[in-house]
């Protein structure tokens, strides 16, 4: 259950903010009066969740940078977090934050509180795409942020933002790679839109800024996925998150409803018939997982012709409820 806190904490404006657009409401910007209204709406809906016993959610406040709130808030919406886990509604907590906005005694405190889960907008640890960017920190805080929040025995999740300004697909990967060694649980990726009203717009009517094609940053983040797959982290979110009228907020762009699926498709495809080559014959039978079965041909069919070239065509394909492939 997503809490947002549109720029509530934060320092500076980032050159690709937009957390109105991608959240659907104003920025909160930490004043008293945003943060007391979101304190009271998130009470009103875990007390309409208790009335009718839904079952337990995991919130998350996301949208600015948590950490840096005024201990006074942060620990008021931890308080009601934990009032609501008391009784059954709530299961666990986790916020997002900057990676210049962590400390261990304030992540020990936060833990305390009953935080469980800290998210960090990594974003890249170049530190030439960092600057460009206008994030205000280098890849060795970002780095050491990671290290900061296991310390702390907190789950580490990692945000990263491919096709930021200087960023190539093989940058990149040396990005996955990086949070990947740093022992994540979760990570998401955001391929860089152009939203209106940013100062990446005005980098990109000016020319100086062009970002990937759908197909680039789809085929980065599948074989992306492909690292983190390897290393056992799991990715909870590729691409932006829909809300109401987010799409006239975005100029240009990687931007797609279904990006998630395509990549999903992407990154299992290569992987599938790396291990059909190694039958050395047509494949008679795949037996797949049944959680697969909307993204194994890719999205709109897309790797079913790689698939036919291979052999593997859907009449040798079945669905089982096992959680493994079995090839023969």
């Amino acid at each position: 259950m997503p809490v947002f806190l549109p720029f509530a904490g934060c320092r500076t404006r980032c050159l690709y903010c937009a957390s109105s657009a991608q959240t659907g409401l104003p920025d909160a910007a930490g004043g008293d009066r945003g943060l007391a209204a979101a304190l009271a709406s998130l009470e009103k809906a875990l007390q309409e969740r208790k009335a009718r016993m839904a079952p337990p959610v995991e919130l998350g406040f996301y949208g600015g940078t948590f950490t840096a709130l005024p201990d006074m808030w942060t620990e008021r919406f931890l308080a009601l977090a934990a009032a609501f886990r008391a009784c059954g509604t709530v299961s666990a907590v986790r916020c997002s934050t900057r990676p210049d906005a962590v400390s261990l005694p304030q992540l020990a405190r936060l833990k305390a509180l009953g935080l469980g889960a800290v998210e960090l907008g990594v974003q890249s640890f170049d530190d030439e795409v960092l600057a460009r960017s206008l994030r205000g920190y280098a890849g060795a805080v970002a780095s050491e942020a990671c290290r900061l929040v296991r310390a702390a025995g907190l789950e580490l999740g990692i945000q990263l933002l491919p096709g930021l300004p200087g960023h190539s697909p093989a940058m990149f990967m040396d990005d996955v790679r990086t949070a990947c060694s740093l022992g994540p649980s979760t990570m998401r990726l955001y391929p860089c839109v152009v939203f209106r009203g940013t100062g990446l717009e005005r980098l990109h009517a000016r020319g100086e800024y062009v970002p990937w094609s759908l197909d680039t940053a789809a085929d980065a983040c599948a074989e992306a996925l492909g690292v983190t797959w390897e290393h056992g982290v799991r990715v909870i979110r590729m691409g932006i998150a829909q809300e109401p009228g987010l799409e006239h907020q975005i100029v240009a762009g990687p931007y797609h409803p279904a990006f998630g699926s395509m990549v999903r498709g992407r990154a299992l495809a290569p992987l599938l018939l790396r291990r059909i080559a190694a039958l050395g014959c047509p494949p008679r039978r795949l037996m797949a997982p049944q959680h697969v079965r909307g993204e194994f041909w890719g999205y709109r069919g897309e790797c079913k012709a790689r698939y036919a070239e291979a052999g593997l065509t859907p009449d040798a394909v079945f669905w089982w409820q096992a959680p493994l492939f079995f090839l023969q």
